[in-house]
């Protein structure tokens, strides 16, 4: 029997010195005990780098007060992140999420401690990395000192993520819950939105979908459909009752048939129980489950993701509105790029045809500073409430009358107007 040794969360970061550069865990993983404690060390420290994906919870180490101490540079921006950004207290780094392994293992960015959030240790001394795989595990294989919170509320995940507690620098006891992400119900535009979606899905499909109302509208129109697989960087609760109606099988995958892939999961208690020691899951590293050559090998990968603005051309924009910096590039274009090579896939991009303003999320122009995280000769299909356009193989001209057709009704006279100033596309 394996007998784990254990610390305090300050006596852990007792190794953290002056110029280190810090990896936190990605998303619900973020282990908030030795975040504390590392705020709590702030007064000896300084030029301390640290480098997360998005994370859940709070992020003291991102306060004015403390800059100049700690220096945060996310690979995407989460709500909790998103005004220290934009206010020039914490960076971006805009990448695909299928190589931010690689800037570890290549050592472009190296690691000196790593803050991990695990399950407690086997009967041999394993650990599981719980909810977050990701790129945790290309820091581990390239750090110095490891110190993990080791919680019995961390799901134990099957996949990449299982580590020998010994491989730790030190390991600190919590009892803490798994932050919960409860969505609530779509609205009449997202339950229209879903209901085009989920008539784009094959029957035999391998799914890829992100976090929010739009893609659990869309899992919860899809109870008809058969043996469809689960191929995502992520995926959340709508996943569950797909999987006990039969749904779900994965038989039709050519990459882990019959099993659910992912990088990282994030939903409620309900997921994180069922996801405990269940082997129909696996997590693994980000490099391997957004490598477009793995993706491609799934028969009809179904990619849904979504936009803060496309313009009339097919640029799609999801990281920024304008110059504010909001999101990140994550793994859209690993998977519209998957989905496309993949035999019968089909790229979806979803989203509301205007934001709650009434603005049009479909324009002839991006706004000045926004990023192009898909570029319009990657785009397929778009939908909105008002319908699915398919711009694939279609020229400038058919790509405006595709667009306009699916923006909101109150928009459609002035991008008319603005498509023939532009484009000297005359669509009367």
């Amino acid at each position: 029997m394996f007998e784990a040794n254990y610390t305090t969360a300050q006596e852990a970061l007792s190794v953290l010195k002056p110029g280190n550069n810090v990896f936190i865990q990605t998303a619900s993983a973020a282990p908030q005990q030795l975040i504390k404690a590392m705020v709590e060390n702030a007064d000896r420290l300084s030029n301390v780098s640290i480098y997360h994906m998005h994370t859940e919870g709070a992020t003291p180490y991102a306060k004015p007060e403390y800059k100049g101490i700690f220096n945060t540079h996310c690979f995407f921006i989460a709500g909790n992140m998103r005004e220290a950004v934009n206010a020039g207290n914490a960076d971006y780094i805009p990448v695909f999420l299928s190589e931010i392994p690689a800037l570890f293992r290549k050592k472009i960015i190296p690691i000196d401690v790593a803050l991990l959030h695990v399950s407690p240790p086997d009967k041999h001394g394993y650990c599981s990395l719980g909810v977050s795989v990701d790129v945790a595990l290309s820091v581990i294989e390239n750090v110095k000192y490891i110190i993990a919170q080791v919680n019995p509320n961390m799901p134990r995940t099957h996949g990449d993520g299982m580590i020998h507690a010994s491989k730790f620098s030190a390991l600190v006891k919590v009892n803490d819950p798994i932050p919960e992400i409860a969505l609530g119900d779509p609205d009449e535009t997202e339950v229209k939105i879903a209901d085009y979606v989920a008539g784009l899905v094959d029957d035999g499909a391998t799914m890829q979908m992100g976090i929010g109302k739009i893609p659990n509208a869309v899992l919860s129109k899809l109870g008809n459909h058969k043996k469809l697989g689960i191929h995502s960087e992520m995926f959340s609760d709508g996943v569950i009752d797909l999987i006990e109606k039969g749904v779900i099988t994965g038989e039709m995958k050519k990459k882990h048939p019959h099993k659910v892939i992912g990088g990282f999961v994030q939903g409620t208690k309900r997921l994180y129980d069922y996801i405990n020691d269940n082997p129909l899951f696996e997590l693994h590293d980000a490099a391997y489950v957004n490598d477009t050559y793995v993706i491609m090998q799934n028969p009809k990968v179904t990619a849904i993701n979504s936009a803060v603005e496309i313009d009339l051309t097919g640029q799609v924009c999801a990281d920024s509105i304008g110059f504010h910096l909001y999101s990140g590039v994550g793994g859209q274009m690993d998977f519209i790029r998957g989905a496309s090579l993949s035999e019968e896939g089909k790229p979806i991009i979803a989203m509301p045809s205007t934001t709650l303003k009434g603005v049009s999320k479909i324009v002839s122009t991006l706004k000045t500073g926004s990023g192009v995280v898909t570029t319009r000769a990657h785009v397929h299909y778009v939908v909105t409430e008002y319908g699915i356009a398919n711009l694939y193989g279609k020229n400038i001209k058919q790509r405006i009358k595709e667009l306009i057709n699916i923006s909101h009704p109150n928009h459609r006279e002035i991008l008319t107007k603005e498509a023939f100033d532009l484009w000297k596309v005359n669509l009367s």
